[in-house]
């Protein structure tokens, strides 16, 4: 596979996931609570740096540019196919949590705690997903600029995630301190 057809197929998949997230957007509930606007736009800005970091084409020049990974097909392949899995994993998940989704941390009218599919294995399963698909995308282009996008990303999560757990803990006061100690935040078992 070729570093064009890689770049090609991963951008396919990131736009996948962007289609599921925009179709959700017309059958979410309303919102009762919102995270507050600074810790908001804190984690959007970090989010944004680190995503372009990751896929922009601005920084291929430069010390940010310097390939830190072998340029080999099979290191790409797996890149690809964890980018796959990764969106594959956040549109399980987007689609599994349904109308109580927002891009925000918020609270809905009638909020559910959704612990089946993915929640099943993660309580944030949607960047679970998403940080396996930018890992993958990071291995296709191998340079050190996605370690640091990297970064940046997961930054902008553990932010937004630091909210979420608020708000649900506050909303299911009993049922979310049991589901927080059996189920891992990331990475099942691990994180």
């Amino acid at each position: 596979m070729t570093q064009l057809t890689a770049f090609t197929v991963i951008g396919y998949f990131w736009a996948a996931l962007g289609l599921v997230w925009f179709a959700g957007i017309a059958f979410s509930k309303a919102t009762l609570r919102r995270q507050p606007a600074g810790p908001r736009l804190f984690h959007l800005v970090i989010a944004f740096m680190g995503f372009t970091l990751l896929g922009s084409k601005y920084f291929t020049t430069g010390w940010l540019a310097i390939r830190v990974l072998p340029d080999r097909s099979w290191i790409e392949l797996a890149g690809v196919l964890l980018t796959a899995m990764g969106c594959g994993f956040a549109i399980w998940a987007r689609i599994t949590i349904g109308a109580n989704w927002s891009g925000q941390a918020t609270l809905k009218r009638s909020h559910e705690l959704i612990t089946t599919g993915p929640y099943a294995f993660a309580r944030h399963p949607i960047y679970t997903g998403l940080l396996a698909g930018a890992l993958g995308s990071a291995l296709v282009i191998g340079e050190l600029r996605c370690a640091l996008g990297i970064l940046l990303i997961l930054l902008a999560l553990l932010i937004k995630m630091s909210q979420e757990e608020k708000l649900m803990t506050e909303a299911f006061p009993d049922a979310y301190p049991k589901y927080r100690a059996h189920v891992k935040a990331l990475i099942p078992g691990v994180l």
